[in-house]
């Protein structure tokens, strides 16, 4: 499974959401839905969480925030 940040889906180029495919690119998903930015995804060494940053929840200061969640697939 490969995951990524994307903004393929916005003419404007902004926002980026997290994504999902497999290694041949096929059974694409979107894992994230939020209006600003979310990027930079890593699964844990085990794979049970995801590390992504994003700029949600800021309160419109622009700073961007390290999120660690719990993954199931």
């Amino acid at each position: 499974t490969i995951i990524f940040a994307s903004n393929h889906e916005y003419k404007r180029g902004f926002p980026f959401n997290l994504y999902l495919m497999n290694e041949d690119g096929a059974e694409l998903r979107k894992i994230s839905r939020d209006k600003g930015f979310d990027a930079f995804p890593m699964f844990s060494p085990d794979g049970k969480k995801v590390i992504f940053c994003s700029n949600r929840n800021n309160g419109g200061t622009r700073d961007t925030n390290i999120f660690i969640a719990d993954w199931v697939d």
